[in-house]
């Protein structure tokens, strides 16, 4: 450009000093013209940037819009996944401004419930109408949170020892002596209640954090607390696993991965409970409680595979125990429901062939869910436990006379939902634990809130599990 300048001044042949204004008013031109042109390509560039950043962010919004959309139909059709047509998707909406007008798209890609579970995987495709090539894409999951939600769900008063760790929620409807630890929060439908003869805070003990508890909350209703066995027992009865009386003692239950032994139960063991050796007419006797509640002699009766439907009813008491690969309800009961409920015991570990993995093993009993005298020292349980009418315990056995009555620990991963309550442990005067479990150890199963056992209870109202964009 210098170069060019040069010429110009050769052949205008003038003063120095007209050549330097004439120099510089053509260098000011050009140098005009060159920002000029910069500032307004620049201009240009930074429109055309943030039009599309514009058009990008109207098509997140409108894929949200179709995952509302999507969330409104299913709290009306809890069972449609077809976008209230007969035909798989994907189902394409449009979109209208406040004002009425069509800015753009949604398309709805919808995957079903897997069997057992109530989890929806909603895909949201959005896009203007101005930029049709320019998608976002929105995946969220969608189900109905399980009464399973809980650690411990309970109908009656409750107490926790200093030996006792729970990590998750606990409900209860009555009041709530806390000694022990937690990481979740501790909830009582009390405000004050009766513990020993005194008034006592709804949550109220020497454990904690105390800024985990919470009460008066509202109470949760019990009567809808009762999985519909009737429906367990009719899968039972397609699966060919429904067994009812054994006209013995009861069956045993022994779970070998995907497979299960059953036992009928010819006898059972007793040991002596809460009580004292008396003597009359010089002859000793035992003043109070024996239990009769292990598996003395049993005759294998055949192996089944967990059906599909994981549906197992059983109209006889059931001792449980083994090593689950799959998803399984044991159902226990009958019909018509009497007060004579029958009895489900676990016998021994019952675990799952692997955490927090599609394996889980549901227990639904009419009475009482209980682990009896001869189970290991360090125990472990990973289940859903529902009493509908009775309690989730071990027995108070006498001290001195079983000596194996006071084991060392329990370690329960899972959910226990009881009517009537229950207790792992009993203590003496002095504050020892005498019987049961010495420690205890409450672990919540994150998979049970959205995939329950079969058969469980669940809430009527779509919650949002998860949620990210996924690329178009």
């Amino acid at each position: 450009m210098f170069c060019w300048l040069k010429k110009i001044y050769k052949k205008l042949n003038i003063s120095h000093k007209g050549t330097m204004i004439i120099f510089v008013m053509i260098f000011g031109s050009i140098s005009f013209t060159i920002i000029v042109l910069g500032v307004s390509g620049y201009a240009l560039f930074e429109h055309r940037a943030s039009t599309h950043v514009y058009r990008q962010d109207a098509s997140f919004h409108i894929a949200e819009a179709g995952v509302n959309y999507y969330k409104w139909h299913l709290a009306h059709n809890p069972t449609d996944y077809k976008d209230g047509t007969l035909v798989d998707g994907p189902y394409v909406h449009e979109y209208y401004d406040k004002n009425g007008n069509l800015t753009g798209y949604f398309s709805l890609e919808i995957d079903e419930p897997l069997v057992g579970s109530s989890v929806v995987m909603v895909r949201s495709t959005g896009w203007t109408v101005k930029q049709p090539n320019s998608k976002r894409t929105l995946q969220v999951r969608l189900g109905f949170p399980a009464l399973t939600d809980y650690v411990f769900l309970e109908n009656a008063n409750m107490n926790f020892r200093f030996t006792t760790d729970v990590h998750g929620t606990v409900h209860s409807n009555g009041g709530i002596r806390f000694d022990g630890t937690s990481d979740s929060w501790v909830k009582s439908a009390k405000d004050r209640y009766r513990y020993l003869n005194q008034t006592h805070d709804g949550v109220w003990g020497g454990g904690g954090p105390k800024s985990f508890w919470q009460f008066p909350v509202p109470p949760i209703d019990f009567f809808s607390v009762s999985a519909d066995l009737a429906t367990i027992r009719d899968l039972a009865d397609d699966a060919e696993t429904h067994f009812t009386s054994s006209g013995d003692e009861g069956w045993h239950i022994v779970f070998n991965g995907a497979q299960f032994d059953l036992y009928k139960v010819n006898s059972r063991d007793c040991y002596y409970g809460d009580g004292r050796w008396r003597r009359r007419w010089r002859q000793w006797y035992w003043s109070g409680d024996i239990y009769c509640y292990d598996v003395g002699s049993q005759t294998l009766i055949d192996t089944y595979d967990i059906p599909a439907n994981g549906a197992i009813f059983v109209e006889d008491d059931v001792w449980i125990d083994g090593v689950v690969d799959g998803r399984v309800s044991i159902g226990v009961g009958s019909f018509p429901v009497q007060g004579n409920y029958k009895t489900a015991f676990i016998n021994g570990n019952l675990v799952y062939n692997e955490k927090s993995s599609d394996d889980v093993i549901g227990i639904i009993a009419q009475g009482d869910i209980m682990v009896p005298y001869e189970v290991p020292v360090d125990m472990e349980v990973n289940a859903a436990a529902l009493s509908q009418f009775g309690s989730i315990y071990t027995p108070n056995y006498d001290a001195d006379e079983n000596p194996n009555g006071l084991k060392d620990s329990l370690t329960f991963f899972g959910s226990q939902i009881s009517y009537a309550g229950g207790g792992w442990k009993y203590v003496n005067g002095w504050g020892n634990v005498v019987s049961g479990f010495e420690y205890t150890n409450h672990i919540y199963d994150g998979n049970l809130k959205y995939y329950p056992p079969p058969g469980f209870p669940v809430g009527s109202t779509y919650e949002l599990i998860s949620w990210e964009e996924i690329e178009s």
